[in-house]
């Protein structure tokens, strides 16, 4: 531990705090010091009772994590992240606590590029995280990883009809939206209304049931930024200038440029019609011809259930004008839920991605960002700050103590600093700055705010805080543990990571179809896997797209049982060896 001290005149200090570089200042550090929480069932939620270590037997957080982010630094190209990934606020409860997975600490460090680049064509999002929010959770696109097969819904595979993650995954959400895959990777799909609510952005949180809502009052403020996705660009809430370059327009919830393909505003009728094309977006995005079947809409398939059953307004014809949608007159936001625009922190314009929801406050779809990215998806987990980046930022035992208030009346002080929950100080006072005196020891935080509140002699004009002890935690930094047999457990050494494996069980005398999510470093995208390893069961029918690669696993009657290292391999660059991609305990046999 690292005690840190601060000399402070009693009569108090004044700060002020520019914003340079928004990719720097909008991150949010100031409650780095309180432990992450989570409400596991709905009577926890009511009565307010969060812990604070947890475990359901796969996922476990035995020691307390701090939230959000925990350290920032920055080079001339990128912006490095280093989060815990869990929320600043309380987490949960999913289906009042059936729901099979928890988060954990992640202990992710992140990269995103402060220069964006546009490429003349578009990258796919792939499955796992795209971009990180402020608050140091993660952002996964709008799709649950199932598409259709032509046969039916394959997990994680590869296809032209894929599911929506709030549409068919809403009902494991937390109050806040959010849920965690089974690495125990806490993140948001759509609308980041916990978060929305911790910036102000319009949204009311109901105390006495733990639910949010969007206000009912007028909008009077642009959307803050909540997030920065891999390509760089800033995605905001859901209120924006009307006038996508005029800063002095009125403020108004920025609308979707999509359309549920249900016969109206120029749409096909998939209900009547079919599901036999997909639509001119997807076309686009995955460089296919039009005609890709899917599922008969009915109760099994509804509509809404696949991102191609919306299309995109800019490729239809308006029926009451017999001209074309345009956006900026007739919708808001590009097939990559964006627009260039001005906003606040980009007086002079930037790209930018809007959280698409409906009046109500309903996530629609695209939700936070399309099936595209705007620009090069450059950012990236990485393993570690380049050498000579500027810190701008350390939480943990490394932040330093600092008294945010100090107020004097009649012959008292109040003290308030910044702590580290779990964390003890002693406060102590001097005439001179040379010899000191304990005014109060053994002072226990409240979450991350110290308070001392004591009598003062006329002559004691200085205080200052110290750091005597800190409880046991789990820090930021290492190797992520805590995703147990069910998926996200260990990495094996000596390779890269996978971010995750699913399904996480497969039964003896069955064949199973595993998606592998490759973490840090992808290899290029036109290199295909040369093998995959169930344990030691050897994988067929190999297919990657993107950072997912996907193959099929005949399970023996008799193989052995308990968790299973899963590996995917790659060949090497020309004259070095394969690289093989792995993750411990990702698959039980039972």
């Amino acid at each position: 531990m690292n005690p840190s001290n601060l000399f402070l005149a009693a009569t108090g200090l004044a700060s002020l705090t520019l914003m340079a570089d928004p990719r720097i200042d909008s991150w949010i550090t100031h409650h780095a010091g309180r432990y992450a929480r989570v409400y596991l069932n709905d009577a926890a939620l009511r009565s307010g009772s969060s812990v604070t270590t947890w475990s359901n037997g796969t996922q476990t957080q035995a020691l307390p994590a701090y939230a959000g982010v925990q350290e920032l630094a920055s080079d001339a190209d990128w912006v490095y992240l280093r989060t815990s990934g869990l929320a600043l606020h309380p987490m949960g409860p999913w289906l009042n606590g059936a729901f099979p997975n928890l988060p954990t600490n992640r202990k992710t460090l992140y990269r995103i590029p402060r220069t964006p680049g546009i490429p003349a064509t578009k990258a796919l999002t792939g499955l796992g995280v795209i971009g990180c929010f402020v608050d140091g959770v993660a952002m996964f696109d709008s799709r649950d990883g199932f598409v259709w097969t032509g046969a039916g819904e394959s997990g994680m595979g590869t296809g032209y009809w894929n599911r929506e993650a709030y549409v068919n995954e809403g009902p494991t959400f937390d109050p806040g939206y959010a849920h965690q895959e089974n690495s125990g990777t806490h993140h948001y799909h759509a609308n980041p209304v916990a978060l929305r609510s911790l910036l102000g952005d319009h949204v009311d949180f109901d105390a006495s049931t733990g639910r949010y809502r969007e206000s009912s009052v007028p909008v009077t403020r642009h959307s803050p930024i909540l997030g920065w996705v891999r390509d760089g660009f800033p995605v905001y809430g859901p209120y924006a200038f009307s006038e996508a370059t005029n800063a002095t327009s009125p403020i108004r919830r920025m609308t979707s440029g999509f359309q549920l393909r249900n016969g109206q505003r120029g749409t096909d009728n998939l209900t009547t019609g079919g599901r036999s094309t997909i639509p001119a977006w997807a076309q686009r995005a995955y460089g296919v011809g039009a005609n890709q079947s899917g599922p008969t809409v009915s109760t099994q398939y509804p509509l809404g259930r696949y991102m191609e059953d919306n299309a995109f307004l800019g490729d239809l014809t308006d029926p009451g004008t017999g001209l074309k949608f345009v956006q900026g007159v007739d919708f808001d936001l590009d097939e990559d839920n964006g627009r260039w625009c001005v906003t606040p922190e980009f007086p002079e314009g930037t790209y930018a991605y809007f959280v698409a929801i409906a009046a109500d406050g309903t996530p629609v779809y695209p939700y936070n960002i399309g099936r595209t990215y705007h620009g090069n998806p450059t950012g990236a987990v990485v393993t570690g700050i380049a050498a000579g980046a500027t810190s701008h930022f350390v939480g943990g035992t490394n932040a330093p103590v600092v008294i945010q208030t100090s107020m004097e009346t009649a012959g008292e002080v109040t003290l308030v600093w910044n702590a580290l929950e779990g964390g003890t100080y002693t406060v102590e006072r001097s005439t001179d700055l040379n010899g000191w005196t304990t005014a109060t020891a053994d002072i226990v935080p409240v979450k991350d705010q110290g308070t001392l509140r004591t009598a003062t002699p006329g002559d004691a004009g200085f205080f200052r805080v110290r750091t005597t002890a800190l409880a046991a935690f789990d820090p930021a930094t290492g190797t992520a543990t805590g995703g147990g047999g069910t998926g996200g457990g260990g990495n094996t050494a000596g390779g890269p990571p996978l971010a995750s494996v699913s399904p996480n069980t497969a039964a003896r005398g069955t064949t199973v179809s595993l998606t592998m999510v490759l973490g840090g470093t992808a290899p290029p995208a036109t290199l295909a896997p040369t093998s995959a390893l169930l344990g030691t069961i050897a994988g067929t029918n190999l297919q990657r797209n993107g950072t997912s690669v996907t193959a099929r696993f005949t399970i023996p009657a008799n193989a052995p049982s308990g968790p299973q290292t899963v590996s995917v391999t790659f060949p090497g660059p020309p004259g070095q060896t394969a690289v093989t991609f792995s993750l411990a305990n990702a698959v039980t046999i039972p």
